[in-house]
């Protein structure tokens, strides 16, 4: 695949960079949305979401190149050059945490609550970003063969663009995107539920992301690896094992204690300077 969306003025524009964009732009329309049924100033959200984006890449980037520092550490230069690809999520979400939970505490908000209204536009935005290791030809599976491909019923331009120096690979970023997608319907549905409580959300983002990247991640030839294992199997791990203790945490709290679409104990009152 041509990684090279088109060429303005001399400068090369990558499908990589614009997808990554369009993601965080559906995202922040998305949370905004949401953020305003809470009565979320809209240029508190825009303040949070900025920072944690640009926090949350540079995270995503030194995660990459911490992993792959042999190699970077004779070629300084590259370390910037995130178009090529390697933006590991699991170092986006860390440092895009923290952003945000210590903005949080600036702002006197209820951090996990702010996380609820972001992870279905992050998980959104993660199914339209794996599209850019698509046109990368990165991020892909074991060998395979075409027939095998067919079997799978994926579509035929992903089937051609597997297709690497004549050799077959699973599509394992199509697969996570398909992954993602559910995934945000799923919370997006969960989200409504009348009595689900602050922090639900998030804990059915980290499990259900978390089991598909695990599974996924046991085919790729491209993994992070951390002694002799593969670094996102075990966060992946790690992740789902919290999700579900804070979960069961949850469970033990009363039916209208700490519900998430209460909106007068949520409520977000902004005092202006005189």
């Amino acid at each position: 695949m041509n990684p090279i969306m088109f060429s303005l003025f001399g400068i090369d524009i990558h499908w990589y960079s614009v997808l990554i964009l369009v993601g965080i732009i559906i995202g922040l329309i998305l949370l905004e949305r949401e953020a305003k049924k809470f009565n979320y100033p809209k240029d508190l959200i825009f303040n949070i979401c900025f920072w944690a984006i640009v926090i949350g890449i540079i995270g995503a980037r030194l995660y990459y190149v911490i992993f792959n520092f042999s190699y970077y550490q004779n070629n300084i230069l590259e370390i910037f050059a995130v178009w090529n690809g390697g933006l590991a999520i699991h170092g986006g979400l860390i440092a895009g945490v923290i952003t945000v939970v210590v903005l949080s505490k600036k702002h006197h908000l209820n951090f996990l609550k702010l996380i609820d209204m972001a992870v279905p536009s992050i998980i959104l935005a993660q199914a339209i970003g794996r599209w850019g290791n698509f046109f990368n030809s990165e991020a892909h599976g074991i060998r395979t063969t075409i027939e095998k491909l067919h079997d799978l019923w994926i579509p035929e331009f992903i089937i051609k663009g597997m297709n690497i120096g004549g050799i077959y690979y699973l599509p394992t970023f199509y697969f996570e995107s398909l992954w993602c997608l559910l995934g945000f319907i799923i919370l997006i549905l969960i989200r409504k539920y009348k009595y689900i409580k602050i922090g639900a959300t998030t804990c059915i983002y980290l499990i259900w992301y978390s089991i598909g990247r695990f599974f996924i991640e046991a085919w790729r030839t491209d993994s992070l690896m951390l002694g002799g294992f593969k670094a996102a199997q075990i966060l992946s791990i790690v992740l789902i094992i919290t999700g579900l203790v804070y979960l069961t945490f949850l469970s033990r709290k009363g039916k209208y204690e700490e519900l998430y679409h209460d909106i007068n104990k949520n409520r977000v009152v902004t005092r202006r300077k005189k």
